[in-house]
């Protein structure tokens, strides 16, 4: 049992980006400022998040109350090793997406810059709420603010498009949400007995049965429907009308992790493995996470807008997640934790490479980019590198994870055996990397390796502006640095499984 320690810091580091959001606004009219303000809270949340690490690493759970809103259940903050692992990731990506963000909407002279740095600071509080939260009721209203919050970062540019595609984006999250997860965290209250905190163990009692623990876990996992399993999925891809610095924090990595986020939440806070081992149904949620990735990987081959193609991409390597924790191992669930980092650095680098693209040649499909390797080597060699780690090929952090996932799928049960439904699993993770590599590498390879007379570009090297640059080489730099040194996640990852 971990120790919990009555702590501020959780507060601020959630309130940081909350408070920005007025002072955005009123600096509008400012962007110098405004970018400062939306900098500034971004580092100082960045460096509170870091405050916590040592004492959460000394196996403590920093603990913080808002009250109750309801006879005995508290809005709180319990933060454990899972939930300051999102919080680095979220937290330190915000930082480089702002900067990025920052040269594209200028470059573009997009409209509405205000609002769109305010809902993103908005965003980003909304996140770290997730990341803190301590039952399941905080977990809730939080993962609903975060979708009302990025709604009108969806649909920025107003037209006919954006506006379709934030339909079913709102649609699709709110309507799982209130149809599924609500009734779940009601039935979980009632069962409980009016406890719905997280615990080191499970939430829930050995007193449910098979039945009930399924329809209960696939409410959950359904429910939380930005971890796009199928078939509510469709949100992701039309939420792709967003502009790039949206697409690429939010949906490689606070909207969608937050979803992969609050399912391994349920595994590990609300079941518990023991219990959903004991109930034998988590085999389901296997078969529709693997059904997802294949199908996803597929989809994605056929896509020639880039933005599109690295959705289905998303879609994928989401199903990752959710496979690997539900596989019930120590190896497995400890590869789901991982990938939400290392996927993380990974598809955030080829957003930014996709936005840079758009920024500097204004091309946004795949058939158009023969031969920009040499136009743009830069950002085509980050590319090449975030494709590699969402392959989960050396030398990049997704081989890390990638690794502990497919070793989950051939830990030994307890009876000392390979369960044989597992290995079948373990096939799905080998060919979905291969229909990984058959959508990403033709990309790398015509852009740097065509013959002169197929290229699409003449003339000498043009690259993005450099607020775009910077980025997507630092993002690209902590794939490669994560496969090295990945030992701080790996320790995080085992605190939620020890």
């Amino acid at each position: 049992m971990a120790d919990l320690e009555s702590s501020l810091i959780p507060f601020f580091a959630w309130l940081v980006s909350l408070v920005a959001v007025p002072a955005i606004i009123l600096l509008g009219r400012k962007p110098d400022a405004r970018e400062g303000v939306t900098f500034f809270a971004a580092i100082v949340k960045f460096s509170l998040v870091l405050l916590m690490l040592p004492l959460i690493r000394e196996g403590k759970i920093l603990y913080f109350s808002f009250g109750e809103i309801i006879e005995g259940i508290p809005i709180e903050f319990r933060v454990d090793g899972l939930g300051i692992l999102f919080a680095i990731v979220a937290s330190s990506l915000w930082i480089l997406t702002s900067l990025y963000a920052l040269g594209y909407m200028r470059s573009l002279k997009e409209h509405d810059q205000t609002r769109f740095f305010a809902c993103f600071a908005l965003s980003l509080s909304a996140t770290i709420g997730v990341a803190f939260a301590g039952n399941l009721l905080t977990l809730y209203i939080f993962y609903e603010i975060l979708s009302l919050s990025t709604y009108p970062l969806v649909t920025h540019h107003g037209d006919k498009e954006a506006r379709s595609g934030g339909r079913t984006y709102l649609s699709h999250l709110l309507g799982t949400s209130v149809a599924f997860v609500l009734p779940a965290m009601i039935y979980c209250y009632w069962k409980k007995g009016g406890d719905i905190n997280f615990t080191d163990g499970s939430l829930l009692t050995t007193n449910i049965d098979s039945g009930a623990g399924l329809i209960l876990l696939l409410a959950f996992t359904f429910g939380f429907a930005k971890n796009g399993l199928m078939p509510f999925h469709s949100w992701l891809p039309n939420a792709m009308v967003a502009p790039t610095p949206v697409s690429a924090l939010l949906h490689a990595v606070a909207v969608v992790k937050v979803g992969v986020f609050c399912v391994i939440r349920v595994f590990t806070g609300v079941f518990g493995i023991d219990l959903l081992r004991d109930l034998n149904v988590a085999v389901v949620v296997s078969w529709i996470a693997a059904f997802t990735v294949i199908t996803s990987s597929l989809i994605a081959l056929t896509q020639d807008n880039l933005k599109r193609r690295l959705a289905f991409s998303t879609i994928g390597q989401l199903s990752y997640i959710i496979l690997g924790v539900s596989l019930l191992t120590s190896l497995g669930v400890t590869g789901s934790i991982l990938h939400v980092a290392m996927h993380a650095f990974g598809k955030i680098t080829l957003f930014f490479c996709a936005g840079a693209i758009y920024v500097t040649m204004h091309k946004k499909y795949v058939s158009e980019l023969v031969g920009i390797g040499r136009k743009m080597p830069i950002t085509m060699t980050a590319f090449a590198i975030g494709s590699l780690s969402v392959i989960g090929l050396p030398f990049t952090g997704g081989l890390v994870s990638k690794w502990y996932l497919v070793m989950g799928t051939v830990d030994l049960g307890a009876d000392g055996t390979v369960d044989s439904g597992k290995i079948a699993l373990l096939v799905i993770f080998l060919v979905s990397s291969i229909l990984n590599a058959c959508y990403f590498l033709p990309i790398v390879y015509r852009a740097f390796f065509c013959r002169p007379e197929e290229s699409l570009y003449e003339g000498g090297r043009q690259e993005a502006p450099l607020a775009c640059l910077i980025p997507l080489c630092i993002t690209a730099l902590l794939s490669v640095i994560s496969f090295f040194n990945p030992s701080l996640f790996i320790e995080l990852a085992g605190l939620i499984i020890k």
